[in-house]
């Protein structure tokens, strides 16, 4: 008895650490992600001023070309939806064979726990290169291309950019005559980086670079390349547009690429396997190297 209940106690005490482990994993990324939400909703952009003859800040206003749910599409549900597809497909492969984690009598496959490094890693990825978007934005203040049309600055004392006497003036002290909700003119304000540069930069090239490691097809080559083509042409279709809508000065959208694809690579180099040279952090089982895995080092599809 005591022989079957040794290895029913290692059973559970390994349980309870691959447990506290996911738990570890999934509170870092709260804490990575938790910010984000405190800028959307209690944030206060720098209250930055400007010039009455500055063209550059009396473009019309429009709607978005790509939208906010657009962006997450592309940006969220493609690269999760395609990154479950090719690891099913890779265990498909081998069988569907278990890994080598084990939960109290549950062998967890090993699509299942590829797909949760996969896109734990991209997922903090993500959470990193819009927290760093974000500190920018609201440190920065930059008034958008639309801010004079969105906002008709009235100065404190009646005065505005048509009276001659405020011409090469800096204001800073003023109010806006239209009357705009309050998340338009907080978001007026937020013009340096760009989000949407910065978030289809980040998820769009990991994809790019994750399909690069995991993805080949017997038929064709090229399959993979046209893929990875398509998806850095939304990225830079969604980073133009935000030029064209003149919700982003040019100098914002290349800010925001700037980030998004720094972060990408940092995550490809330092945190995730899919090259094999990531270095496993003891606290955490997301960044977990190629070493550490019972697959072949060459698992593709």
């Amino acid at each position: 008895q005591s022989f079957q209940s040794d290895p029913e106690s290692r059973t559970m005490d390994q349980s309870k650490k691959i447990l506290l482990k996911i738990g570890l994993d999934l509170l870092l990324l709260f804490c990575v992600g938790f910010p984000i939400l405190i800028f959307f909703i209690w944030g206060e952009p720098y209250q930055r001023g400007f010039f009455c003859d500055d063209l550059s800040l009396r473009h019309p206003f429009h709607e978005s070309t790509v939208r906010n749910w657009m962006l997450y599409i592309i940006g969220l549900i493609l690269p999760i939806s395609i990154m479950i597809l090719t690891e099913t497909i890779i265990a498909s492969r081998s069988g569907y064979k278990p890994s080598n984690v084990r939960i109290f009598n549950w062998d967890v496959p090993e699509w299942l726990k590829q797909c949760y490094v996969k896109i734990g890693i991209f997922g903090f990825g993500a959470a990193c290169s819009q927290l760093t978007t974000d500190i920018a934005k609201y440190s920065i203040g930059r008034l958008r291309p639309h801010f004079y049309s969105l906002c008709r600055p009235i100065r404190a004392d009646g005065t505005t950019c048509d009276d001659p006497i405020n011409h090469g003036l800096y204001i800073e002290d003023f109010h806006c005559f239209n009357d705009q909700t309050e998340r338009l003119l907080k978001e007026m304000r937020l013009s340096f980086p760009s989000g949407h540069a910065s978030f289809s930069a980040y998820t769009l090239i990991y994809l790019s670079i994750y399909l690069q490691a995991r993805m080949t097809w017997s038929g064709s080559k090229l399959v993979r390349h046209v893929l990875q083509f398509g998806f850095l042409m939304m990225f830079w279709f969604t980073a133009l547009s935000r030029v064209s809508d003149y919700k982003h000065h040019w100098s914002d959208v290349l800010g925001g690429a700037l980030i998004g694809v720094a972060c990408a690579v940092i995550i490809v180099r330092y945190v995730s396997d899919l090259f094999g040279y990531a270095i496993r952090t003891e606290g955490s089982s997301l960044p977990i190297s190629r070493r550490d895995l019972d697959t072949p080092t060459n698992g593709e599809l």
